[in-house]
C-alpha cells in the first residue's frame, strides 16, 4: 500500500487521514506536501466548513521520517514542516482526531489544529531531547499557550509522556472521546458546518488576532466591523426571521 495522506469531503467537514502503516504515519517530504496540498484544496472548497486531520490506526503521527532528519538542513526541515503549518494556518476550524501517539513531529501536528480530542489510546511524546535535537517547528510556542510554562517544561526537558486522560485534565486536548473518533470529531465540527462559512472565518481571523491582545478595549474595536458586516448579512436576516417565526408559532 502506497503511503497517502487520504482525503474525504463530507456533510460540510474535510477529514484528512495521514496513511502510513509501516512507519506509523511518520511524516515523509512527500507526505508533508500532500498534506498541505490537501489542507488548500479543503480551504477552497465553499462547500467545506471545518477540517479533521488524524492517522490510520494504531498511531496519530510518529514524528518526521528519522532518515530525513538525518540528512536535513534547513530546507529539509522547514519541508517537513509545511505539513503542520498548514493546519497551524488554515483558515477554516481544525481538530485533531488523535487516536494513538503524537510524537515529535506529530505532536506539533496535534498542537497545530484549533481543537484535539482524543481516544484512550492516544499519547503526546515530545521526543526531541531523546533523539539529541532541538525541539522544532515552533513546538515550545505552541505547547507553553495551551498547557503553561511547568507541563510544557516537564514535556520537553524531562520527555513526560502524557496519555489521554492527563492530556484532558491539562488542557491539551478538549475531551476523550468514546466510540468512533473521526465520528466524534464530525459531531463536534457540526456547528461550524450549520454556520454561515463567511462569518465562521472571519470569526476565527479575529480569535488570532484577539489572542495577542492585552486590552479589552482593544477586543471591542477589533470585533466591532466583521460583527457590523455580519448583521448586514443575508444570513442573519434569514435566521432572524426563522427565529421569529418560532417565537410568533409558540
Amino acid at each position: 500500500m502506497t503511503d497517502q495522506i487520504r482525503s474525504s469531503h463530507d456533510g460540510g467537514v474535510a477529514v484528512l487521514t495521514i496513511d502510513a502503516p509501516a512507519t506509523r504515519n511518520a511524516l515523509t517530504l512527500t507526505l508533508s506536501a500532500q498534506l498541505a496540498e490537501a489542507v488548500a484544496r479543503a480551504e477552497a472548497d465553499e462547500s467545506v466548513h471545518a477540517l479533521v486531520i488524524t492517522g490510520a490506526p494504531p498511531a496519530f503521527c510518529a514524528g518526521a521520517d528519522l532518515d530525513i532528519l538525518a540528512g536535513a538542513r534547513e530546507d529539509g526541515l522547514r519541508a517537513v514542516y509545511d505539513g503542520f503549518l498548514s493546519v497551524a494556518r488554515c483558515s477554516l476550524p481544525t481538530i485533531a482526531a488523535v487516536g494513538g501517539a503524537a510524537v515529535g513531529a506529530g505532536l506539533n501536528l496535534a498542537l497545530a489544529a484549533d481543537v484535539r480530542i482524543v481516544g484512550a489510546k492516544a499519547k503526546f511524546v515530545a521526543r526531541f531531547l531523546d533523539l539529541g535535537i532541538h525541539p522544532g517547528g515552533g513546538m515550545t510556542w505552541m505547547i507553553q499557550r495551551l498547557v503553561g510554562p511547568q507541563k510544557a517544561a516537564a514535556m520537553t526537558l524531562f520527555g513526560e509522556v502524557v496519555g489521554a486522560e492527563a492530556a484532558v485534565e491539562a488542557g491539551l486536548a478538549l475531551r476523550l472521546a468514546e466510540g468512533d473518533l473521526v465520528e466524534a470529531a464530525r459531531e463536534l465540527a457540526q456547528p461550524a458546518v450549520d454556520a454561515p462559512r463567511d462569518v465562521l472565518l472571519a470569526t476565527k481571523r479575529t480569535l488570532r488576532h484577539t489572542a495577542s491582545l492585552t486590552d479589552h478595549s482593544a477586543a471591542v474595536d477589533a470585533e466591532i466591523a466583521p460583527q457590523l458586516k455580519s448583521l448586514t448579512g443575508p444570513a442573519f436576516a434569514e435566521r432572524l426571521d426563522r427565529l421569529k417565526a418560532r417565537i410568533s408559532g409558540r
